[in-house]
């Protein structure tokens, strides 16, 4: 026999509880939410909502932080943020979301002491930590309950640092204003993500007319493409919220599982959800028609990329997918002569690095007058893009992914401007990544591979695990014509004080000999020879070799290795 308890005391209570908890996941209620909408953004729970694998449980965490509390200052439901443990492609995240629609996404010490909640239950299982930023930072009529103290603002900036050298991952989206000190938190991650018409500045421009007098609007302030183009403080500018989240999960799926041994195939490689790991976007054989070693000639290396990387799904605005290259392009407005992204090969999550070898445009910070823009040579490193592949390199390294070296360069920039920029500084930092890798490095020799181009973008001296070349690339310290008259200028130095005399003739001859000799020298089969590669392959099955590597380093390579780089030349 069977007692109904479908009025018994606890289920009154529980319905109880469900009542107040539905009118706390309005947040700031329907008004702030529409407001929230009239900005074309989404609230932080329809953010989480599109960002966790469909029909998956969100276990929503610190639900009733603030409840009853803060009644003169109008309440703070969940503490105005929204913390929980989601699922993105099979793997638990750690979500932290600003609710803009509670006090503009303001911190209470409530909200302070629940993401720090958040942050120990990450630390303690290793998982990585998505946030979603759209704050206006403290509220400033509690300051000194939120600013100072152990359990207050700053420990969660700590903590990201704290994090972050544990080897968690984490990464940022800045979906609306991250002012003040909490702009902090989101640079402090290893990825960072921002949405056009979002803000990032330590001062907002009435704060900065009032300090120094100087009259400046949101974007050029800390806009998304100032911040994209010109600081190179943001890793990814996405459109919307929509693309933001795109982006956002499609990052999460080049994770490893577990932390470890990410270039391993997930379950979405193999049942082809993510993408079609047996073929390209770009077909193979179009290799031969984008690439070209001609003098005076240039290529996009990221058509060569799509030869490489695998398929995805993308959304349309209209709701149906395209095709489109499984690439993640890192900082695409910064530091353009060196191409850095997160890729898919043959199911294989993998870093990125390549030289570019077309003309590409630098976004220079400006005074009075505004930013200014310079031109960039193809295939030169200049000192931004060295920059930010060190930075780029630091996070594969995090994520436990492989990185790919593209090799089609002429070495760093020379002359007044850029030592003054400091391209050695710069240079440095990236060798130091590149050379305290934990993960495999796999290198492919397209065209040229000279000089310290050749160290940075990991030469033979650097630990390579396995290193590829295209038939007629070359490899030395610098180019044959730039080598042959410097050489030529030494040799008859030399003739001169022996008491020969070097005629027109002479001078000829002479440096026919040094090009003849320093060409034979350059040629890849030179190198081959002394055993400074690997293997030479047929371009239109570079992709093949690569995912053969790919499988060769992940069947058993140690990935638990901690990442250290020493001191950088910041």
């Amino acid at each position: 026999m069977t007692t109904s308890t479908a009025g018994s005391p606890l289920q009154q209570t529980t319905r109880e509880y469900a009542k107040i908890e539905a009118r706390i996941r309005e947040g700031g209620g329907a008004k702030a939410i529409e407001r929230q909408h009239e900005k074309a953004r989404l609230t932080a729970r329809e953010r989480v909502d599109r960002l966790v694998d469909k029909g998956s449980f969100f276990q929503e965490l610190g639900l009733w932080a603030g409840w009853e509390m803060y009644k003169e200052q109008g309440g703070a439901p969940a503490a105005g943020v929204v913390t929980g443990i989601g699922v993105l492609h099979g793997r638990r995240c750690m979500i932290i979301a600003n609710d803009a629609t509670v006090k503009a996404g303001a911190f209470f010490p409530m909200t302070c002491k629940k993401i720090i909640r958040a942050q120990t239950i990450a630390m303690m299982a290793r998982l990585p930590l998505i946030y979603l930023v759209d704050s206006a930072g403290v509220f400033l009529p509690m300051q000194e309950d939120v600013f100072p103290d152990i359990d207050d603002f700053g420990r969660i900036f700590r903590n990201n640092a704290v994090i972050s050298a544990e080897g968690i991952p984490q990464i940022a989206a800045i979906m609306g204003y991250c002012v003040a000190g909490g702009g902090y938190l989101p640079v402090l991650c290893d990825t960072l993500l921002m949405t056009e018409g979002s803000g990032l500045y330590l001062a907002g421009p009435a704060l900065v007319k009032a300090a120094i007098g100087q009259e400046v609007s949101d974007e050029e302030l800390g806009g998304a493409s100032m911040h994209a183009s010109i600081s190179g403080t943001i890793d990814f500018k996405e459109k919307d919220d929509e693309s933001c989240i795109a982006r956002l999960r499609a990052l999460v799926s080049k994770y490893g599982e577990n932390g470890e041994a990410s270039g391993r195939r997930g379950a979405e490689g193999q049942s082809g959800r993510a993408g079609s790991p047996g073929k390209p976007f770009h077909a193979s054989e179009e290799i031969y028609r984008i690439f070209t070693d001609k003098p005076g000639s240039q290529y996009d290396v990221e058509e060569i990329i799509a030869c490489l990387v695998d398929i995805r799904a993308e959304p349309n605005a209209d709701g149906h997918e395209s095709l489109a290259p499984d690439w993640d392009e890192y900082k695409a407005d910064y530091g353009q002569s060196l191409v850095c992204g997160y890729a898919k090969i043959g199911g294989h999550a993998c870093g990125i690095v390549a030289n570019q070898k077309k003309l590409t445009t630098r976004q220079m910070p400006g005074g009075k007058a505004g930013p200014s823009k310079a031109t960039g040579m193809p295939g030169v490193i200049y000192d931004d893009s060295a920059d930010k592949a060190a930075r780029f390199i630091m996070d594969c390294n995090q994520r436990k992914i492989p990185i790919i070296f593209l090799h089609d360069t002429t070495g760093f920039m020379v002359g007044r401007d850029s030592e003054q920029g400091g391209i050695i500084r710069a240079g440095a930092k990236m060798v130091n990544a590149m050379s305290n890798c934990v993960v495999p490095k796999i290198v492919v020799i397209m065209g040229g591979s000279y000089g310290a181009g050749n160290y940075a973008m990991c030469g033979r001296a650097f630990d390579q695990f396995i290193a590829f070349a295209w038939p007629g690339a070359k490899c030395a310290v610098m180019g044959a014509n730039q080598a042959t008259g410097t050489l030529a200028t030494i040799e008859e130095a030399a003739r001169k004080r022996r008491g020969e005399t070097i005629d027109e003739a002479t001078h000829k001859e002479i440096l026919a000999a040094i090009h003849a000799s320093y060409t034979e020298q350059a040629d890849i089969r030179h190198g081959a020879a002394r055993g400074w590669l690997d293997r030479i392959v047929e371009p239109h099955k570079t992709r093949d070799e690569l995912i053969a590597a790919l499988e060769a380093a992940n069947q058993g390579w140690d990935y638990s290795r901690p990442f250290k780089t020493g001191v950088l030349q910041t």
